[in-house]
């Protein structure tokens, strides 16, 4: 990513801050001063003959100066001229050449600048014409030429000014291919290193095109034809007459030779600053390679090029190391030669010091210096107004010494324009620089109250330019301080300038410029502002992206507060496609539909007034790959062939492996089957085919993006038939009746059949028993049954696959057997050990092996209940199964009801049916705790007692001995008070409970027990009533109407809290309530302190909630005490099976009993006065 800054001022007036430091005085143009040349033409000057001459020649100076021109060296008077005009306060010549000729104006021109002060001479301007000389006529002659030699097209373009530039093109202006073999010579001609029969054309045509006169020049067109040696015999004779023959000798392979530069070495010349150009071409067979060194050191890298196919090697911008040997040697299998250029730099005259106008105070000192430079070295010459400076009028104040003149203590009238001539064989440079003697007081040139603005860490330049004689002293100094600017970070340049290296924040401010001499002093204020710095702090990252896809660019800027910065965006470089899919953010860009036209280089710019950041992120496009083309069968065999294919375009995703594919036009035409893949780096594969088919293949490219398109089908290859490679896969043997033997297997496709007429040959004989094999023949099927058969033996099979060509090899053998019988005997010796209330173990005795008939899948126990112990069930009776594979000769049978009688029985089964059950066995289940009582239910809720009234438990699980009421008062603030026990023979279903709180919420609790412990609580609460005083206290208040509002205000409270914790309910919130009931859980629960009487806050599940009518238990405060023993632990659903030692693996088969519900809500709910006090 490539990042650029840029500096520039901004504000009103701004200035732009470049590099302009300037070294000599600017004398304002009020100031009296002699002329000064401020354009004039090159000094060789070629000219459009079609157009009029203009020789430019401009200059300024106080006095206006005049002009006057010479040409060839005499005065040229314009005013003689009609065609010559002066433009108005301007030496520059206007010469109109309409209906004239430019040759009359050729010359040499100079222009003389004079007024009062002194006198200036322009460089001597060589006005030459344009010329495009058409070609000479020449006969042409047909080139005949045998194949291999070399040959060279002669262009011999006309002389031309300037020089044309040379090309080949055909009849249709098509330029002519070059390469290494043919390419054209820096003079114009095509070079053949060696022809070839291509080459043959009868359109080789050399044009010159001059640039000035904009016109292109033809040469007649050259015919060339190149022979074999077969073709020369035949044609010869009728090319001998008028044809140039190169070489009647064959042209086989030779070593290089030069064609151009001839001999072993040659010499070139060329000047400073000028463009070098070595060229060799070389003929040869095989066509020679070119390559080039410096024989006395390293080829300057930079400005280093080869072109031409490496013929040409270029050196731009040449300097004096640039002289010395270099060598092109030309190569081929056959040898090699070289030769050696011998390059000399010479140099035309250059400035090292270029004299500088001088402005001097009368009685100061001063020097002109005019130094340069060239090969060989140049001569100077001191000129004064034009005249040799030995020929003018002698003035004590000035000193010639060599290429410098000496002033000092000059006078007022002493100014004058002086020229120095700097000269050697290869050109001159010609200066003019007057001395201008003046006193004046200085003058700031620059405009006041300049804002400056600059990038933080960037260099800063305030103006201050300025003029006095004697030059005057600049200051500095910043806001309001007195001491002079000067030193880190400040720097003072000559021409007032002053510059800040790298500005900063505390650099803000007002400067001021003071500029003095000794006739007096100026001054000059501007401000300085220093910016933040504009960044791209989030930028654009690579992207890769699918066809079809959406890709985001990022761009987020950071920029000084006071700048708004601009932000665009650019597609290579270029302005985005005008597309509704480019949508541009405020800091990102965003490309739906992604399509390939789309990739490339993304670039942000983030533009201020003052300064920019850019950067860039490449976008790739990819998808699934082209279709692979030019599919192409060769290495045709019996059972292969070879596939070459070209790949198709992987659109920036590499190619990871090609799937080829084949259908069968003889067994299946249009379903195309997977045949092997390759590596993506290849392009061919290598297929194994089978007998009998009719093959057209196809190829699918796979990379990242997914699977291309199938490329067009090969042509179609046939394979001869044979007989078969293989045989019948998966083949099995069971009967499906006692008496039968079922034969099946997998028939081969058609392309395994290998050929027509395919049969499966069926062979089976008894196992273990001396019989020899049975065979049937039978078509493509893929089943045979054979009847007859003793029931559930073992056969040995096997299937051979045949056609009309062979049979196929030896198939292998498996062991099938006949049909199955239901097994015969019944399991033996059952017993059933009972290990607790709900958990029995069976054991029994396997049947024998014959018995079975058949394979063993293992045993199955039916068991049922025939009621409790007591009493037996009229019910019908459900039984259940429990399966157990294989082998087991014991088994358990989980979740069983206690204090209950069962009986079971075991049946042993094989892949027919189950065998005959064993003899009933009968066990009993022993006591457990009961459930909860049936209902819990309040009564006759009176001021100080109420009665309880319950149904039994709906499975007592053993005899009952009782039931345990347990009690405790709850207060308005839901805290649960001592608790009272109380211990109900088990006959009694109902209790009144007396000398109760009135108008107290009391919680019951009430569970029954066996023997074996207590089951399950059931719970419930009530209110008892208040006493006839407080009724009457409660009657008459509830007939004030200030009452009977707040009553209404507070029901309307109640129904809203009521709504919003019913909704917070059925989304798992919890009430209040709740989260005392967390902290004080029942005391069923949480152990209750009967020492000292006290006990935790009141407390029930969300399913228990105060205020409410009695509801029975669930899953929450008073939890059933389940069995140990679960069906989950034992088996999977319908069929259950047990492990080795007896553990439950099987399924649970049967259904089970509807359980009553544990308990009731109560039939009574708390009157609306009971629950009004409930809440007051």
């Amino acid at each position: 990513m490539l990042r650029k800054r840029y500096l520039i001022p901004a504000g009103a007036p701004l200035i732009l801050l470049v590099c302009h430091l300037i070294t000599a005085l600017d004398v304002p143009l009020d100031l009296q001063q002699p002329p000064t040349l401020t354009h004039q033409s090159p000094k060789d000057y070629i000219v459009d003959p079609r157009e009029n001459i203009v020789i430019q020649c401009e200059a300024k100076g106080k006095p206006t100066p005049s002009f006057s021109w010479t040409r060839n060296g005499t005065h040229f008077d314009i005013d003689k001229d009609a065609r010559v005009t002066m433009k108005p306060n301007s030496g520059t010549l206007v010469i109109d050449i309409t209906g004239g000729k430019v040759e009359a104006y050729e010359g040499v021109y100079q222009c003389t600048v004079r007024n009062e002060h002194g006198t200036a001479v322009s460089n001597n301007i060589i006005i030459r014409q344009s010329r495009s000389p058409l070609w000479s006529k020449e006969r042409v002659d047909p080139i005949l030429i045998q194949e291999g030699n070399s040959l060279i097209l002669e262009c011999r373009p006309p002389a031309g000014l300037p020089p044309p530039i040379i090309f080949w093109m055909d009849n249709y202006f098509q330029r002519l291919k070059q390469s290494e073999r043919v390419s054209q010579g820096l003079n114009g001609d095509l070079y053949f290193s060696n022809v070839k029969t291509e080459d043959t054309r009868n359109d080789y045509i050399c044009y010159a095109r001059f640039n000035h006169t904009q016109t292109i020049q033809q040469k007649q067109p050259i015919s060339v034809k190149v022979l074999s040696m077969d073709a020369i015999n035949e044609t010869i004779a009728a090319f001998l007459n008028d044809t140039e023959f190169y070489s009647d000798s064959p042209a086989g392979e030779r070593r290089p030779t030069f064609m151009i530069p001839k001999g072993r070495t040659s010499n070139k010349l060329v000047l400073r600053g000028h463009v070098l150009k070595l060229e060799c071409i070389a003929e040869g067979l095989p066509t020679p390679e070119i390559h080039w060194r410096k024989e006395s050191g390293e080829l300057p890298s930079k400005r280093t090029f080869h072109e031409n196919f490496q013929k040409t090697l270029k050196i731009i911008d040449v300097t004096e190391a640039d002289a010395g040997l270099y060598r092109c040697v030309a190569k081929n299998s056959l040898g090699s030669i070289h030769h050696i250029i011998n390059v000399t730099v010479m140099a035309s005259p250059y400035w090292i010091t270029e004299p500088k106008n001088l402005v001097l105070a009368p009685k100061e000192t001063g020097v002109l210096i005019c130094r340069a430079n060239g090969i060989p070295d140049p001569s100077i010459t001191w000129l004064m107004n034009g005249i040799p400076i030995e020929n003018s009028p002698k003035d004590l104040s000035r000193k010639v010494d060599g290429d410098s003149i000496i002033f000092s203590d000059v006078q007022t009238g002493s100014s004058a324009v002086y020229q120095c001539n700097v000269s050697n064989e290869f050109g001159y440079l010609l200066a003019n620089a007057f001395l201008n003697v003046l006193a004046e007081p200085p003058r700031i040139l620059t405009p006041a109250n300049q804002m400056y603005q600059v990038i933080t860490n960037n260099r800063a330049l305030l103006d201050c330019a300025f003029f006095g004689a004697p030059i005057p002293k600049i200051n500095w100094f910043k806001d309001d301080q007195t001491s002079i600017l000067d030193g880190d970070p400040y720097v003072i340049h000559d021409n007032g300038t002053l510059e800040i290296h790298v500005a900063q924040k505390d650099n803000n401010g007002k400067y001021t410029c003071i500029a003095m001499n000794d006739l007096g002093k100026a001054e000059n204020r501007v401000q300085l502002e220093v910016k933040d710095p504009t960044r791209i702090i989030k930028q654009p990252e690579y992207r890769v992206v699918q066809v079809a896809g959406k890709v985001i660019f990022e761009c987020k800027v950071k920029h000084d507060p006071t700048f708004t910065p601009t932000i665009m965006w650019l597609k290579n470089n270029e302005e985005l496609p005008d597309d509704e899919r480019f949508i541009v953010g405020e800091d990102s860009l965003t490309i739906g539909e992604v399509a390939e036209i789309d990739e490339g280089t993304y670039t942000c710019i983030a533009n201020t007034s003052l300064d920019k950041d850019s950067a860039s992120a490449e976008l790739t496009v990819v998808d699934r790959t082209d279709p692979s083309t030019d599919l192409e069968l060769t290495d045709e065999s019996e059972r292969s062939i070879h596939l070459t294919w070209t790949p198709g375009f992987d659109h920036n995703s590499v190619i990871e492996k090609y799937i080829v594919e084949y259908e069968d036009g003889l067994h299946e035409p249009g379903v195309w089957h997977y045949l092997t893949e390759v590596p993506g780096t290849k392009s061919s594969a290598h297929l194994e085919l089978s007998p009998h088919v009719l093959y057209s293949f196809r190829v699918i490219s796979v990379n990242e993006v997914g699977r291309s398109q199938p490329s067009y089908p090969s042509r179609q290859y046939q394979t001869a038939p044979a007989a078969p490679d293989e045989n019948p896969s998966k083949v099995e043997g069971a009967g499906n009746e006692p008496d039968n033997l079922v034969i099946t297997w997998q028939t081969l496709t058609g392309i395994q059949s290998n050929g027509p007429g395919l049969q499966y040959k069926v062979h089976w004989r008894q196992k273990d028993v001396d019989d020899d094999w049975t065979s049937v023949t039978v078509a493509n099927v893929s089943k045979y049954i054979v009847s007859g058969t003793q029931t559930f033996v073992p056969y040995e099979i096997k299937v051979q696959a045949l056609n009309d060509l062979g049979i196929a090899p030896e198939p292998s053998v498996v062991v099938g057997y006949s049909g199955e019988d239901l097994p015969m005997a019944a399991p033996g010796n059952v017993r059933v050990r009972v290990e607790n209330s709900t958990l029995a173990e069976v054991h029994w005795e396997p049947v024998s092996p014959k018995s079975v008939r058949g394979h063993l899948k293992g045993y199955k126990i039916y068991y049922w209940k025939e009621g409790s112990v007591f009493k037996r069930s009229r019910r019908h009776v459900e039984k259940k199964i429990l399966t157990f594979s294989g082998d087991k000769t014991h088994g358990k049978l989980p979740g069983l009801e206690p204090f209950s009688l069962y009986k079971l029985n075991v049946r042993v089964f094989n892949g027919k049916g189950e065998g005959p059950p064993s003899p009933d066995e009968q066990f009993e289940t022993p006591e457990g705790v009961p459930n909860a009582p049936a209902f819990l239910k309040i009564l006759n809720p009176m001021l100080d007692s109420l009665t309880l009234e319950w149904g039994a438990p709906s499975h007592r699980n053993g005899l009952l001995t009782g039931y345990t009421l347990k009690y405790q008062p709850i207060n308005n603030t839901h805290e649960l008070g001592p608790l009272v026990k109380i211990i109900i023979p088990a006959n009694e279903t109902n209790w009144t409970l007396k000398n109760l709180n009135y108008s107290t919420r009391y919680k019951f609790y009430l569970n029954a027990q066996t023997s074996k412990g207590p089951g399950n609580i059931i719970t419930e609460e009530a209110v008892t009533i208040m006493d006839e005083a407080m009724a009457s206290r409660q009657v008459d208040i509830a007939t004030q109407g200030w009452f009977i509002g707040l009553m209404c205000a507070i029901a309307l409270l109640i129904l809203v809290l009521l709504i919003f914790c019913f909704i917070k309910r059925n989304k798992g919130g919890k009430y209040p309530v709740k989260e005392k009931e967390d902290a004080h859980p029942d005391p069923e629960i949480q152990p209750m302190k009967d020492d000292d009487g006290t006990f935790g806050e009141y407390s029930d599940t969300e399913d228990h909630k105060p205020l409410k009518g009695s509801r029975t238990p669930s899953n929450g405060t008073v939890k059933k005490e389940d069995s140990d023993d679960s069906l989950v632990d034992y088996g999977e659903g319908g069929d259950g099976q047990f492990n080795e030692d007896g553990s439950f693996i099987g399924q649970y088969s049967g259904k089970k009993e509807k359980e009553p519900a544990e308990g009731n809500e109560s039939s009574e709910a708390p009157s609306p006065v009971n629950a009004m006090n409930s809440f007051v």
